[in-house]
Order: structure tokens, then sequence, then C-alpha cells
């Protein structure tokens, strides 16, 4: 069989049909191409909340029934699907639908869609019609609680892509998470209309004991950094200054000594000659870790993300927002550190 509609939407039916009870069988393929689907607005207004913009539809149908067991797919294949105007509409959804649109959506545009249906027909519960339906529904379902693990279904990866994290009070990017964040940003490569907010966290306990021994150590490695001279200051950052076991009680001794707080003294009140584990008590117990200080911490990192991300040059600026988070920790996450950056698409 074959048909057109509107002068070029083609439609072909295709296949064989067995009708006797014995040897029922159904083996059918239905085509339908480039069908317009502004048509279609008096519809997606009414379900969907919006009107149709643009878009043209094909389709790809196979049935195969053998008695009465049906094994059939639905290809669906949307150019340009784009949304246009709200409609207000007591039957529409409430599901994200035009996110759900960017997220199957890839660089050209394109969306396509495999919908495997199964089942048997003297099943009084089985609907072909009902199945795709809830699938559809499952994906806008996907699009509003877990957008990354719907990425994840149609590009690979998954709701891991939905964080990063960190060791605890660092603002580097671990070596073993940049893969991750390389993943994401092929992601986004792959979906341009997304957007993407980046909201940095840490782990109040943890991070603030971690960041107490970075800036202890960074007291140290300051005084052979000022040793070194102004040239190899401007050239080497302070943390990869290396002290080696050595050079550590004199750089100790130094660092001590620069340290605004009281020191033991004698009866001359001149600051006693300490040992090396006294100093480093006195000088670790006088270094304080702000709440502000930790703020700083979650901003960098998630700030360190989204240069990251940008120097892979698959995203660009105007895509990637920083967010000031509702509180330093987290939401809890089952098996995944507080220490980490969050991400949530838009």
């Amino acid at each position: 069989m074959k048909g057109i509609l509107e002068n070029q939407a083609p439609l072909v039916i295709s296949g064989k049909l067995n009708p006797f009870p014995d040897t029922f069988l159904v083996d059918l393929k239905m085509m339908f191409k480039n069908m317009d689907l502004v048509s279609l607005t008096p519809y997606s207004g009414k379900y969907a909340g919006y009107t149709i913009q643009k878009g043209i539809l094909s389709l790809e149908l196979q049935y195969l029934i053998v008695k009465q067991d049906l094994n059939s797919q639905h290809r669906v294949f949307l150019d340009q699907l784009t949304l246009g105007d709200q409609v207000e509409s007591p039957e529409a959804t409430t599901l994200p639908v035009k996110l759900a649109i960017s997220l199957l959506k890839d660089r050209k545009g394109q969306i396509k869609l495999d919908l495997p249906v199964t089942g048997n027909l003297d099943d009084p519960k089985f609907s072909t019609g009902r199945i795709i339906l809830k699938i559809l529904k499952n994906i806008l379902v996907k699009a509003a609680t877990s957008p990354f693990a719907l990425l994840g279904a149609v590009l690979g990866g998954g709701e891991e892509l939905s964080y990063l994290e960190f060791e605890y009070g660092s603002s580097t990017i671990p070596g073993p998470e940049e893969k991750k964040l390389s993943d994401l940003a092929k992601v986004l490569f792959e979906r341009p209309s997304l957007k993407m907010e980046i909201e940095g966290h840490v782990d109040i306990e943890r991070d603030k004991e971690e960041l107490r021994n970075t800036l202890f150590q960074r007291k140290v490695k300051t005084q052979k950094w000022k040793d070194m001279g102004k040239k190899a200051m401007a050239e080497i950052p302070l943390d990869e200054v290396v002290i080696k076991p050595e050079e550590y009680p004199k750089y100790l001794k130094k660092a001590y000594k620069a340290g605004k707080f009281p020191k033991p003294r004698n009866f001359l009140g001149i600051a006693k000659a300490l040992p090396v584990p006294e100093m480093e008590k006195l000088l670790f117990t006088h270094i304080e870790v702000t709440t502000d200080d930790l703020r700083l911490m979650a901003l960098e990192r998630a700030q360190n993300v989204k240069e990251y991300l940008l120097k892979t040059n698959k995203v660009t600026a105007d895509r990637l927002f920083l967010t000031e988070p509702k509180s330093l920790p987290p939401e809890k996450k089952e098996k995944v550190k507080d220490s980490r950056v969050d991400f949530r698409i838009q």
C-alpha cells in the first residue's frame, strides 16, 4: 500500500499476512517520511502545553506477530523539532517537555528514538499504544528527575556525570576525575542547546581538617619560596615548591617565627627555641579555618571545573554558570563524598 499526505509525506506499508488460526502470522513494515509537524499544533498544545513552531517527523514501524506473540519496533526520527508559545491547557503535562527535547536533540537538531514493544495479544491488559505512551512519559520523568541518566541512555555514561569528587582539603581536580570531565564536555558538545550550573560544596569536618594541613604546608613552603628569589617565585607556584627532609627543620623554624601568635618565652622575654614537634603543634594549632575559607574552597572547585571544561573547546562560557550553594555541605548521596562539585542541566 502506498499513499501521500499533503502532497509531500509518502507512506508505504508492505509485508505479508496469514489469517489462518493455526498458522496466524503478521509481518508488516510501515514507513512514513517527512510529515510536517506544524499541523499537529492543536494536539501538542492540548497535551504538551506548547505549539509547534517547526519540525519534520519520519516513522519506521515493524510488527511481527506469530500466533499471538508480538515483537515490534518503532523508530522515530524528528528533525528540527522546535516548540513555540506556551498554551494553557488543563490536559497538558506538567513535566519538562522542552528540557526533554533539548536532552534528546543532537548537534544537527535531530532526535532518534527506538521504542521496542513486545507482548501477547491475548493479554487483555496489553496495549501497544499504552506502552509507547508510558515510554514517552518515562522519558519526560527522567528529564525532570535524572537528566544525566537520560543523557547516559542516549550517549553513554549516566548519573555519575552529575558530580565530581575532590580530595579533602583540595580544590585541584584529581587526575582520575579528569576523564569524567572530558566525557561531560563531549555530552555538552553533542547537546548544544543545554546549559549547565556548577555548584561547589565541601565536607565541613574533613575538608576543614585537611585544609588546615594544606595551610600548614604552605606556611613552611613560603619560607623556602622567599629564599628562592623573585625570579623563581614568578616561575614556580607555591604549591609546587619541594622541601627536602634535611631542609624541613630550617623552614619550619622560619614559619614558626613568622607566625603571629603567643610563643613560649624565657625569663628575658625572648622566644624559646623549641624542638620540631612542639613548633609543629603550636603552628598547626593556631591555623584557623573559617566558614569563609571553606566557601572560597567550594567556589574554587567550581571555578576549576568550569575552566577545565572551557579548555576542552567543546563548550562555550555562555553555557556554564557558577552558582552559590544554598549550604556548604551538599545533599547527601549514597557512596558519594560531600567534598564535590554538583552539576545541574537546564
